[in-house]
């Protein structure tokens, strides 16, 4: 009869990630899977360490951008470069279970470190590489950022002022929702084939190919319609009162999405439109126009007190400081635990996608790496070099 699992242990308890990557997506996916217990060992350049670590504003000794990301990993400081580097990372890599690496296609193979030469030291190990375009294609060596993936997938023309001219994103959602997401699902993917097959995979994480789920609306409207959304026209895009954003008469915005016809018409109630007069498919341009109107006669104030007890899929929009102190959100824990910046400074961990049966196996407080202070315990012959 086999021992009953201890739930008392996060799920990738025993798992252990080297991770190469820098700044947000593969930090991110690392930071995820180590928030589910698994042991994330943060490789880093000699002497300065990677960017994130001198962003502002500062924290401690490093940056709280970096701390946000790389709370609870350890670090090792080396040189990727060097002659020797391989063989000193050798034992890491035949006792990890996980490689995540951010460098365009064939740099790592450069270095030693690509998945064919990594899967012969270990070959179950599941290797990740995070790149914009892809490991393959003609696009496959071309430098970009989270803007640049979004005007290539399309996504970036969906949503536009007035003029068409398109918004710049507030949210990072190729590196998040196209990278470091997906990444973390096809580790957990590999390492349960890893579990029945013992061998490992390199898994081509293109943060471009994984937008495409993100429209899958305007998919559907282009394929069938031959016709591509224009920018701020469709639906969820801005062209439908159902879906929009509205200003109160003191400056505040009201997100209104009663895309539903139980919502749709709770929401023209608090308006005080007539039954009569709810259709707004003869003219969407029109009804946002006469919602804009009455929205902005009143205060949000007002408007809260109104949609107070109704079902309207209405919000009232917050500043991030209010979100941050908002008691939904202290309600579910969801900044309970803690980033130390190794003093007695700490500010809230970032909260991952995790449930919460996993966030409350979670320590309540973790600690910033300092820099390369994991070279005595995983790179001993190279520590008193360091």
């Amino acid at each position: 009869m086999s021992e009953p699992v201890n739930s008392a242990l996060p799920p990738l308890d025993g798992v252990r990630v080297l991770d190469f990557s820098t700044l947000l997506p593969g930090p991110l996916a690392g930071l995820i899977l180590a928030d589910a217990g698994a042991e994330v060992i943060k490789i880093e350049r000699p002497g300065t360490g990677e960017e994130m670590r001198h962003y502002t504003p500062s924290f401690g000794d490093s940056s709280g951008n970096y701390a946000l990301l790389n709370g609870g990993k350890r670090c090792i400081t080396i040189d990727l470069k060097a002659s020797d580097a391989v063989e000193k990372l050798t034992p890491l890599i035949q006792s990890s279970n996980v490689i995540i690496e951010q460098f365009r296609p064939g740099v790592m193979d450069r270095l030693g470190l690509g998945f064919d030469a990594v899967s012969k030291i270990n070959p179950g190990i599941i290797y990740c590489s995070i790149t914009g375009y892809g490991q393959t294609g003609p696009a496959r060596d071309q430098a970009g950022h989270d803007m640049n993936y979004l005007a290539r997938s399309g996504l970036l023309m969906m949503g536009g002022d007035d003029t068409g001219k398109p918004v710049i994103p507030p949210g990072l959602i190729a590196d998040i929702g196209g990278g470091a997401l997906p990444a973390v699902i096809n580790i957990l993917l590999a390492l349960r084939q890893a579990e029945t097959t013992g061998q490992g995979a390199h898994l081509d994480i293109s943060m471009t190919d994984g937008l495409f789920a993100w429209s899958f609306w305007a998919q559907a409207e282009t394929t069938l319609t031959g016709i591509a959304p224009k920018p701020g026209n469709a639906l969820l895009s801005g062209g439908s009162p159902r879906y929009q954003i509205y200003t109160t008469k003191d400056g505040q915005f009201m997100a209104a999405a009663p895309l539903e016809e139980k919502f749709w018409q709770n929401f023209c109630s608090i308006l005080d439109i007539p039954e009569n007069e709810r259709d707004e498919k003869p003219d969407p341009t029109a009804m946002i126009r006469r919602i804009s109107d009455r929205v902005s006669s009143e205060p949000a104030a007002y408007w809260r007190e109104r949609l107070s007890g109704l079902d309207t899929c209405v919000t009232l929009a917050q500043t991030f400081d209010q979100a941050l102190d908002d008691p939904l959100f202290k309600d579910r824990g969801l900044f309970d635990k803690q980033v130390s910046s190794g003093s007695e400074q700490t500010i809230p961990a970032l909260p991952t996608p995790l449930a919460p049966i996993y966030r409350s196996r979670q320590s309540q407080t973790v600690r910033v790496p300092d820099l390369g202070e994991g070279n005595e315990t995983f790179l001993p012959t190279q520590a008193s070099k360091q």
